[in-house]
């Protein structure tokens, strides 16, 4: 029936190491079927800001060959723009990874709920922090009160 919600998510890393220490939870949400990583992205800047950009398959290091294994490559869902965005972020000597995923977690609710006769209109992502930061605003108000 097509693929579940897509999300961009963009990981920084202050000292532009890329070490691979993340990647068994990446396999566990993966093997699980909770996401399935679609596109992969990562860029670097040197200590004189220079910006460099590399594609997954491109990439030196092992710990990036391991993550390459465990991605279902869609071409063309990370754009251009999305990058030259997270590059002119990026402070000098650091690096970020932008991983696309699918939600497939969504996919057996979405039929289930079509096969009722509904329709998914809508998901919507509300980042942590933001929650974070709402939910502190309402215990404050309350305590107001």
């Amino acid at each position: 029936m097509g693929l579940g919600p897509i999300e961009i998510v963009v990981i920084g890393f202050e000292h532009g190491t890329f070490d691979g220490s993340i990647l068994p939870e990446l396999e566990r949400l993966v093997g699980t079927g909770t996401i399935r990583i679609v596109d992969v992205v990562l860029a670097r800047k040197d200590d004189e800001g220079v910006a460099t950009i590399v594609e997954l398959e491109e990439a030196p290091d092992e710990a990036l060959a391991d993550l390459h294994r465990i991605v279902s490559e869609i071409d063309g869902l990370i754009s251009d723009e999305d990058v030259d965005e997270l590059v002119d972020e990026l402070p000098p000597g650091a690096a970020a990874a932008i991983l696309c995923f699918e939600h497939t977690w969504v996919v057996p609710l979405r039929d289930a709920i079509t096969g009722a006769g509904g329709v998914l209109l809508d998901t919507m992502r509300i980042p942590g922090v933001v929650a974070d930061e709402v939910l502190a605003a309402v215990a404050a108000a309350e305590g107001e009160e």
